[in-house]
């Protein structure tokens, strides 16, 4: 369920409410009852995380290889950023 943030139209107050999607949206701000208009969010940010992303951690690979045929086939032919050439 997402987090929804809120700001007071009469009195600027501003509040964060975990609510669901098929939720109606608030219409009363909770500390003066003045009307309320629902903020559009920043949003999540794309997480990387390991120590590569397509060719060390998500790759299925398609058949047993060797380290160095893996190499070729995601870091390139010089191998010397590649976390699997060691």
């Amino acid at each position: 369920m997402p987090t929804y943030e809120y700001k007071c139209n009469s009195c600027d107050h501003t509040f964060e409410l975990f609510q669901s999607m098929t939720a109606d949206p608030v219409t009363k701000c909770p500390e003066c009852s003045g009307t309320v208009k629902r903020l559009i969010g920043a949003g999540a940010g794309i997480i990387f995380k390991g120590s590569g992303f397509y060719c060390t951690d998500y790759k299925q690979p398609t058949q047993k290889s060797s380290p160095a045929s893996a190499c070729d086939s995601c870091c390139g032919a010089d191998k010397k950023e590649c976390p699997k050439a060691e």
